[in-house]
This record gives structure tokens, C-alpha cells and sequence, in this order.
């Protein structure tokens, strides 16, 4: 899964102590940022296996720290406490631990068996990767669904604001790019590096997508 883990930052968001939607949106993929920066720095390891599924040849062989439950809770309690911190908010921590946390039981429904409880046997997945025609309704779904509620849900506050349609836009295309291209034959650095450089740009733009929008009655008297 890739932009469907997007969808409960989306709806995160529109709690009236949610964190802003950029650090949300950062929460969503924490895990994957830190499972590409652990790869680079040869702390974990996945290989690259044609066939692994249908629509993914990534084995995550290797992912104690970021792919496995315990370790995503403990992402999670990380992000609680630094969110937290930073907006001064108990209720803005919890969410975006809630939203770190989503994205293990997100990887449950589309990996292989290749997560894993606390970074051992069992490993676990239900695979529907390799299942294109579920996978793909389902993801482009759940993005859509949790996206359109966003914005049913705020108002863009400066008059002349591109940026729902941008996210969308660019939402899309990567979601594409990320089905349609060529699957890679060996593992490199440019892997992890391409998927830094695009939640980098996801980030970029929702930051602005949110600093444009306001929740429904929020400044009201």
C-alpha cells in the first residue's frame, strides 16, 4: 500500500486538536521513512524477489525496527510524545500515534507474509498484492473517500487556493508511476532514495493543502 496509507491522516485532520495535516501526513508514512533511511544506513534489509506478489517484488526480509507491531507502536509512542511536545496537546500526540499506528494493520492487508509480531516468526500478511483488481479499488478507495471527507469537512481560507487539486493531481500520478513502472530486478540505493524524494513532495504539498484550509465553523462566532 502507498497512498492509501494517506487515508486516516486525512481523517485525523479534521479533529479540532489534531496535529496539523503536514505532521499527520508525516505520521501516516513514519515507518516507511524510517525503514528507507534504515536501508540506506544498512540497518534493515529488504530484496528484491520477481513474483514475491503480483504487485510488489519487495521481500522485507529484515525489519525488526519498523515493519513489525511492537516496533511501530513504539514509532507511535515516539510521535505521541514529540507531537505532543510541540503543540502543547496530549489529544494531538495520541492522534498521530493513532495515524503511525495504522500503518501496520494497512501492510497486514496488502504484504506477503513478510511482517512480523515483535521482529520474529510468525511472519504475517494477507496478500493482496496479489490480488490486482482488489488492491487497487481498495487503495485508490480509501484515498479518495478519506480525501473528499477532508474536504467536505474544511474551506479553503485564502480565495485562490490550487492546492486541493495539486495533492490530488500529484497523489494520483505517483500512485500510477508506483503501479505501472517497470518493477525493479535488484535492490539499490535509488530505491529507498525515489521513495524519500516522493513523500518529500507528498509532504510539500499537503503542508500547503492544510496551511490553506480551515474546519467548518473553526473562527466563527
Amino acid at each position: 500500500m502507498f497512498i492509501g496509507h494517506f487515508a486516516p491522516a486525512f481523517i485525523a485532520a479534521i479533529h479540532p486538536k489534531a496535529p496539523p495535516l503536514g505532521v499527520l501526513i508525516i505520521a501516516a508514512q513514519l515507518v516507511d521513512i524510517a525503514c528507507f533511511i534504515f536501508i540506506l544506513a544498512g540497518v534493515e534489509a529488504m530484496r528484491i524477489v520477481p513474483g514475491f506478489t503480483a504487485m510488489n517484488p519487495m521481500d522485507l526480509y529484515h525489519m525488526p525496527y519498523t515493519h513489525s507491531l511492537l516496533g511501530t507502536l513504539i514509532w507511535a509512542g515516539g510521535a505521541a510524545i514529540v507531537v505532543g511536545a510541540m503543540t502543547g496537546r496530549r489529544v494531538a500526540g495520541l492522534i498521530a500515534a493513532i495515524v503511525v499506528a495504522s500503518h501496520w494493520f494497512l501492510d497486514l492487508l496488502v504484504h506477503a507474509p513478510d511482517l512480523t509480531l515483535y521482529g520474529a516468526a510468525p511472519k504475517l500478511g494477507l496478500g493482496l498484492w496479489n490480488y490486482p483488481l482488489i488492491e487497487m479499488p481498495l487503495e485508490l478507495g480509501l484515498i479518495g473517500a478519506s480525501f473528499g471527507y477532508y474536504i467536505s469537512r474544511t474551506r479553503d481560507i485564502t480565495g485562490r487556493s490550487n492546492w486541493m487539486l495539486i495533492v490530488a493531481g500529484l497523489l494520483l500520478v505517483l500512485q500510477l508511476y508506483s503501479w505501472l513502472s517497470p518493477e525493479p530486478t535488484k535492490m539499490s540505493a535509488a530505491l529507498p532514495i525515489m521513495a524519500l524524494g516522493a513523500f518529500g513532495l507528498i509532504f510539500a504539498a499537503t503542508y500547503k493543502l492544510g496551511m490553506s484550509r480551515q474546519l467548518l465553523g473553526a473562527g466563527l462566532n
